[in-house]
């Protein structure tokens, strides 16, 4: 066996917690392209409660997601997991079961206190040698890629089989499917000590904290989900308005969806192998605003919304990929682990405060208003990104 290879049981360890992952993300992206839809027809919702519902399950998961990571190390990882899945799957069953805007958002708000990223990629960290880990942590990363794309797609025609309950139900199922790969598939742990390549420290916090370079890495990742959130609150009820019906919009993400990742790819290559990462990275963040401003200026009009869409994703998709790569770069080895775990917060409370302000937003000017706070933020991202130290080439893979 060559020892740079993957063992067979380091690449079930990594498939098997992907799948993990994957299933978790999978019911809750599958929500974000059709609850604005649903919501409305809740009593008594507003934008604001139909955004808190959207977005509240980031707070939990921000508040959480370190200390589920300490939780594993003392009491084991699989027993943490497995409690965290248990955690959202209730949330889940919560929501279907509610036929009120409070009754979801107290769902929502259970999903989030499952917040098991972080023990998930610590146990990937025990069951991998230090030299394979990233090619686990990558594997983790791709599959949720693919389920954020895949969730896009199915959720409207889904929504249109069974209903937003009928996805709650699902994510429930999902869920507790993964309790099932867990035990069933995921190798047996060795008990370890913390990896700090894959694991908050606390000791480390401040180092983390006072680090202007990741201070700006974590505030762009915290805009961009604030966006993500806010603009889903919008984009569902504005293709609805021209024309295209809720259960026919997956015609609409299908294809942008694949025209952003082509247009991603070559951006990829370019920052990589060019050596060109700042430029590409800051022109993603512009490819945010930009689309943005055109929903800003044209959500009226269908072909302004495509292409407002396929620039957003492009974007969207780019830095996605680019900004965990970039954190593994800037972050001191010793402290890779507690910059991720930060990096991991500031991601949900994002999504949290995208949420609630987009939504509040909303309801006070419209969908112009909201899509200019979007456009606001990704302006403000980019002022901080511009000062920002082009990180070194990649050494190791």
């Amino acid at each position: 066996m060559k020892t740079d290879s993957m063992t067979g049981a380091e690449r079930r360890a990594a498939l098997s917690l992907a799948g993990i992952f994957s299933l978790r993300m999978l019911g809750l992206f599958m929500i974000y392209p059709v609850f604005a839809l649903y919501a409305r027809t809740l009593p008594d919702a507003t934008p604001f409660t139909i955004g808190l519902a959207l977005g509240i399950y980031g707070l939990t998961q921000a508040i959480l997601q370190i200390p589920f990571g300490f939780l594993s190390d003392r009491f084991g990882r699989k027993r943490i997991i497995a409690m965290g899945l248990v955690l959202f799957a209730a949330g889940s069953m919560l929501a279907a079961l509610s036929h009120s805007i409070d009754g979801i958002i107290a769902g929502r708000l259970l999903q989030g206190a499952g917040a098991v990223g972080s023990a998930i990629l610590a146990l990937a960290a025990d069951l991998t040698r230090e030299r394979h880990r990233t090619k686990a942590m990558a594997i983790i990363g791709m599959t949720i890629g693919l389920a954020f794309a895949f969730a896009l797609v199915a959720g409207p025609v889904l929504n249109s089989l069974i209903g937003v309950s009928g996805i709650f139900w699902l994510t429930a199922a999902l869920a507790l499917a993964g309790i099932g790969v867990l035990f069933g598939l995921v190798p047996r742990p060795v008990r370890s000590p913390p990896q700090e390549d894959a694991e908050a420290v606390p000791a480390l916090f401040r180092r983390v904290l006072s680090d202007r370079e990741l201070l700006r890495l974590d505030f762009g990742i915290f805009v961009q989900h604030a966006i993500l959130t806010a603009s889903f609150l919008s984009v569902p009820l504005v293709l609805r308005a021209a024309g295209v019906q809720s259960h026919d919009q997956w015609f609409v993400y299908l294809p942008v969806l694949a025209l952003s990742v082509l247009f991603m790819v070559p951006c990829i290559i370019i920052a990589e192998r060019g050596g060109r990462l700042k430029p590409v990275f800051l022109g993603g963040v512009a490819a945010l605003a930009a689309a943005e401003l055109l929903l800003f200026a044209g959500h009226a009009h269908l072909p302004v919304v495509l292409l407002a869409l396929t620039l957003f994703f492009t974007g969207f998709n780019l830095l996605e990929s680019m900004l965990p790569s970039i954190i593994s770069r800037v972050a001191p080895p010793h402290a890779k682990g507690t910059a991720l775990g930060v990096y991991s917060s500031a991601q949900f409370f994002g999504i949290f405060v995208g949420g609630a302000l987009g939504g509040a937003v909303q309801g006070w000017l419209g969908f112009a208003g909201a899509f200019g706070f979007s456009a606001l933020l990704a302006a403000l991202w980019l002022l901080v990104a511009v000062a920002m130290h082009s990180p070194l080439p990649r050494t190791s893979h």
